[in-house]
């Protein structure tokens, strides 16, 4: 069974300190970053994070007057080996499933690498995935690596 982890997006402005700022506030709270994505624009930056423990992150991040956001991803297993990625996304092209965005998770898991991905149609995905035997990782499992 295909299964979605959380994903907290934090906005901020694309200055200087910034991103040392958050980090260093989750640190002190205990709170492990297990996979990130940075996104920017001249003026913003979308600062993805899987972490150990996303409602704590969640609230000790809007407590100190960020703007986030959680959302739902699937943390997908994929092989690593040339065309690994490419098989996996031959599946959703198949499905006419659309990647929003994807980012690449440093962890190995048994082997293979770990990739979060965001869908446009997450139940879709999650069914697609199940029904072709690609393993994706629940959040017990993203902590585990």
């Amino acid at each position: 069974m295909a299964k979605t982890i959380e994903q907290i997006s934090v906005f901020i402005e694309n200055k200087s300190g910034r991103l040392a700022e958050i980090t260093d506030l989750l640190a002190r709270q205990g709170l492990n970053i297990r996979a990130l994505s940075l996104a920017d624009t001249a003026d913003f930056g979308i600062f993805r994070l899987i972490m150990n423990d996303p409602a704590k992150a969640l609230g000790v991040l809007k407590e100190a007057g960020f703007t986030v956001n959680r959302s739902d991803v699937v943390a997908v297993v994929v092989p690593d080996r040339p065309g690994g990625l490419a098989e996996i996304l031959a599946v959703l092209t198949n499905s006419a499933l659309n990647v929003e965005y994807m980012y690449a998770f440093v962890q190995k898991s048994e082997g293979n690498a770990v990739v979060i991905f965001r869908f446009d149609d997450t139940e879709k995905a999650l069914t697609v995935l199940a029904a072709a035997g690609i393993r994706s990782l629940g959040s017990g499992e993203m902590q585990q690596l």
